[in-house]
């Protein structure tokens, strides 16, 4: 019982060492332990949900980008010390970035390519966008807040992320002007938008928690094939924030 209260303890030290990091890339020793734990809670967590998603085990390149990603510097400073805690955390506007697992197994289930193009429905605070940026060739990302619209942007330039577009907008509306998406990642929960099912390429994919008829969410990937023939798979319960569509 002492030696796990002593070990508990330093993890904490561990933690809360990140606020005070004066690395401006995040490498610092305190940091990569926990970033490496949390790919071990990540690796952890997909064996254990492979019942429902049928996935044993992760791409490397996609444990990579979830490695090589700062999570702490999408969250607000508060919390910087549970950044890498397998767990989703609040952000402004009552928004979250997402759990870990769930931005690795999303970002799993739309098989990424180098040359893919990819339509993100709630930017948030950028962090599912900077994970995908290394994976493909180019993001585009839509947020309904253009108070965290442009959080998000300044973040991901200040990070040097180069291949990663946001505009504030309705995500159900999607982004005519750049379709069609290799596949479209949405980061809120609802109901399936028309626009976005036209806005996806034949034979892309697209993942999106939807709410089911008692009021919980199922993680849902559609996948359309070459003739343009819709398939619906649900994945995983879930619970995101709703997908807000625009009043006007």
């Amino acid at each position: 019982m002492v030696k796990r209260i002593i070990l508990l303890l330093m993890i904490a030290l561990v933690s809360f060492s990140i606020i005070d990091d004066p690395s401006e890339d995040g490498a610092s020793e305190s940091v990569q332990y926990l970033r490496t734990n949390m790919l071990k809670l990540i690796i952890s967590e997909t064996k254990r949900t492979a019942v429902y998603t049928g996935i044993t085990e992760l791409r490397p390149d996609i444990l990579a980008a979830m490695n090589n990603t700062l999570r702490h510097k999408f969250v607000p400073k508060h919390l910087q010390q549970y950044a890498y805690d397998n767990r989703p955390l609040p952000i402004a506007h009552n928004q979250t970035i997402s759990q870990p697992f769930i931005v690795a197994i999303m970002t799993q289930l739309i098989n990424p390519q180098a040359s893919d193009t990819v339509l993100e429905i709630g930017s948030g605070s950028g962090y599912q966008a900077a994970v995908l940026s290394s994976l493909v060739a180019k993001v585009f990302s839509i947020e309904i807040i253009p108070e965290l619209a442009q959080h998000a942007e300044i973040t991901l330039k200040a990070l040097n992320y180069s291949n990663i577009t946001i505009r504030t907008g309705d995500g159900y509306q999607g982004w005519p002007e750049q379709a069609p998406f290799d596949s479209i990642i949405v980061t809120a929960g609802g109901d399936i938008p028309a626009k976005l099912i036209a806005q996806l390429k034949p034979g892309g994919t697209m993942i999106i928690p939807v709410n089911d008829p008692y009021g919980n969410q199922q993680l849902t990937l559609l996948e359309k094939d070459n003739q343009g023939v819709l398939k619906q798979s649900k994945v995983l319960p879930v619970s995101f924030v709703p997908l807000v569509k625009s009043d006007h």
